[in-house]
């Protein structure tokens, strides 16, 4: 299992694609941009920065323009950030 800083390193990586594929429509793309942001922020523990990405997540997640593709992607990123403890 990798550690949760892996973790948030493979989260953030799997944003990036989201926010360069030109397929997903652009404001599922900028809440990408806007939950890497949040998930580079060392300031908060690495818990509250992965309870706040999946927040942020979960609001576009039902989005019906979404592609079933991309829903996928945002599925598994969000299994993944769950893996990463609160405290």
């Amino acid at each position: 299992m990798a550690s949760p800083d892996e973790t948030i390193r493979i989260c953030i990586q799997m944003l990036q694609n989201i926010s360069e594929d030109s397929t997903i429509p652009r404001n599922i793309r900028r809440v990408a941009d806007e939950t890497k942001t949040v998930l580079r922020d060392e300031s908060r523990s690495i818990g509250l920065r992965a309870a706040t990405a999946i927040s942020m997540i979960d609001e576009i997640s039902n989005d019906p323009n979404m592609p079933v593709h991309a829903r996928t992607r945002i599925w598994e990123l969000v299994s993944q950030l769950e893996t990463v403890p609160l405290d």
